[in-house]
């Protein structure tokens, strides 16, 4: 398919199955991946797995991605809810007609930049991350994956697959 993907993960505690499983459904579909965070190096997740991020995500070439997408974990939270940098960069990908994804807290630093205003989406079923989406006008519903044409939510681990289907899906 030879088309790009940004993976955005937080500095520590990102969740292993919403990154690792997206991710290998997209490089079983060709798909490059990079990940980025607020560092670069070796970053430990939720459940001491593993990542390593290439580059922060400030320093990405959107025009070189296909989809950006914010994974989730308990890091997310703390280090990506809120962040200035990282909603200029949502809002710019979408302007740019790049594909943007959110996956459990990941879909509630989505909806803090008003894309999905008006709009459904999913996220963790936390009253926390609910409540986050009902205060930025996002009508939250409960299943996997909710997917627009131009924006996809997951709700956590338990719809991480269908996440990564859901992209290389929107992405052919």
């Amino acid at each position: 398919m030879s088309k790009k993907a940004l993976f955005i993960i937080p500095p520590e505690r990102f969740n292993e199955d919403e990154l690792f499983k997206p991710q290998q459904a997209l490089e079983q579909a060709d798909v490059t991946v990079t990940l980025a965070s607020t560092k670069t190096g070796e970053i430990t997740g939720d459940y001491n797995g593993k990542a390593t991020a290439d580059l922060v995500f400030t320093d990405a070439v959107l025009a070189d991605y296909d989809v950006v997408s914010v994974i989730g974990g308990s890091g997310t939270n703390d280090h990506l809810w809120n962040n200035a940098d990282l909603q200029a960069l949502l809002k710019q990908a979408h302007e740019q007609k790049t594909l943007v994804g959110g996956i459990c807290a990941g879909s509630v630093a989505v909806a803090q930049t008003g894309l999905l205003s008006g709009r459904t989406a999913t996220c963790y079923p936390v009253d926390v991350q609910k409540d986050q989406l009902q205060s930025h006008q996002v009508q939250y519903v409960a299943q996997h994956v909710v997917a627009h044409n131009d924006i996809i939510t997951a709700d956590g681990p338990d719809g991480a697959q269908e996440f990564g289907e859901a992209l290389v899906h929107a992405l052919r």
